[in-house]
């Protein structure tokens, strides 16, 4: 991911977690940064909707979420507010806005961690997402720009989503599968053995049905990957 230089931030342990019942530092400026970035996001989403970006689900909401943290920064900034102040700020209005939105009272403080994370690189230097979002103005296709920097980009592809996702369903259902027919097997043609004899040979020819498919999916990922490197 690209990045730029920005200011280090602070971090307390009590602002880590944001809840429901939590009184934000500054009401004001929370309220009004959320009221701003709730225009941005309507935005924005109308002008991508027309590009048709097929990304992995996660990385787009990372990505969106990034770049709206670094809209509310500057707008906490534009408000008085010292660069670091502001920073935290941002990040109480952003685990508000997610409440408002309905996620789950217990999730919200560990996304928000995980997007504080997220929000820095190597060196004290903002995510590109950040960085646009905090350069970003009324009415400009930042997102969109934002989101052309990773079009050719396979590992945050929906493709390569899909296909994980397709992986992980067959290793979990099929050898869900092969336990049930073993087990039933066993029970019914050759009864008599222990429990866990019957669970360890249900689980052992799971295994074998198991790793060679995540040894097929190993090999197509790195196909896809020499490919794409080839491309470029």
């Amino acid at each position: 991911m690209n990045e730029t230089e920005k200011k280090p931030d602070s971090m307390t342990p009590a602002q880590d977690a944001v809840t429901a019942d939590e009184a934000p530092a500054d009401i004001s400026t929370v309220d009004a940064c959320i009221a701003l970035v709730r225009e941005v996001k309507e935005t924005q989403l109308e002008m991508i909707k027309s590009k048709d970006y097929d990304f992995a689900p996660e990385f787009k909401d990372m990505t969106i979420q990034l770049y709206l943290f670094g809209v509310m920064w500057k707008c906490a900034e534009n408000l008085g507010h010292a660069t670091d102040e502001a920073r935290e700020l941002a990040f109480t209005a952003l685990g508000k806005m997610f409440l408002q939105d309905r996620m789950d009272k217990r999730k919200v403080p560990k996304r928000i961690e995980f997007l504080r994370k997220m929000s820095k690189l190597e060196e004290d230097h903002n995510a590109l997402a950040v960085a646009i979002g905090y350069e970003s103005q009324p009415g400009d296709t930042s997102l969109a720009e934002l989101f052309d920097h990773y079009v050719d980009d396979m590992q945050v592809s929906g493709d390569f989503w899909r296909l994980y996702d397709r992986g992980r369903k067959i290793m979990m259902y099929g050898g869900l599968f092969i336990i049930f027919v073993v087990i039933w097997f066993v029970t019914i043609f050759m009864p008599g053995n222990s429990v866990i004899s019957v669970l360890a040979a249900a689980l052992i020819l799971a295994a074998l049905f198991v790793i060679p498919v995540f040894l097929i999916g190993v090999v197509i990922y790195r196909s896809k990957m020499k490919k794409f490197k080839q491309a470029n």
